[in-house]
Order: C-alpha cells, then sequence, then structure tokens
C-alpha cells in the first residue's frame, strides 16, 4: 500500500494507478468511518439531554443543539459526497475533473478526497454562482 509521501513523489504517468487507486479508496473508507462515528456520537448527545435547571443552561443547550444539528447535516452531505467518490472510483472517472476530464491532482485529493472539480473549474463555478446569486 502506498503512503501519502510515495504518492506525492509518483511520476505523472502513474497517476491513478491501481496502487494509488487503492490508496484513494481505503482513504475514502476510513474518512467515511470516521465520518459516520462521529455522527453517531453527535446523536448519542442528542438523545440525552443533560437537565437544565437554569434558563441560561437551557438556552446553551439548544444553542449547542441547534449547532450540533446542523453540523450533523454537514456529515450527512459528507458522506453521501464519499459514497459518490467511491462509485466514481469503481467507474475510474476518480481523480478526474467532472467539467473537463483533466486531472484533478494528487495534491487536491488529499486535502479533499471528495473533489469533483479541478480548482480551475471549482474557481470559475464559483464565480458563476457568486455572479447570478446576486
Amino acid at each position: 500500500m502506498l503512503t501519502e509521501q510515495q504518492l506525492r513523489r509518483a511520476p505523472a504517468a502513474d497517476y491513478m494507478n491501481e496502487a494509488q487507486q487503492a490508496f484513494f479508496k481505503k482513504h475514502l473508507l476510513n474518512l467515511k468511518q470516521q465520518t459516520q462515528v462521529h455522527i453517531e456520537t453527535i446523536k448519542q448527545q442528542l438523545a440525552n439531554p443533560p437537565e437544565c435547571n437554569d434558563e441560561a443552561d437551557r438556552a446553551q443547550y439548544e444553542d449547542d443543539m441547534y449547532l450540533n444539528l446542523r453540523l450533523v447535516e454537514r456529515e450527512h452531505r459528507l458522506v453521501r459526497k464519499i459514497d459518490s467518490a467511491l462509485r466514481r472510483l469503481q467507474t475510474g472517472e476518480y481523480g478526474y475533473c467532472l467539467e473537463t476530464g483533466d486531472p484533478i491532482g494528487i495534491p487536491r485529493l488529499l486535502i479533499r478526497p471528495t473533489a469533483e472539480f479541478g480548482a480551475d473549474s471549482k474557481v470559475i463555478n464559483e464565480e458563476k454562482e457568486r455572479f447570478y446569486a446576486s
């Protein structure tokens, strides 16, 4: 199994070879498991609220609960993105920009293993979203 250092030093001709795909599959599966454990932990906390006798404590708990619910929602979206990345690995599309077909690049995939677009395409899409959202 490749290490992150070996992956970073690999020649461009080796991009998304079998060993690199195996590395990212393991990485994505680990990330998914960690995320699911974190979601369960938060759900357990929400299911067992503390005894709040003071209004200030109750208000703080409700704020914390709201933030935790947002975090669970965000992490559920991450699990869906991980599942999508795993499907792209199976079809051979992982590591390539969905818009241009160009390699996304190992450094970007190590930072954001669920990346669907290369950095240039992502910037252009974000600019379009900002322009049309105004």
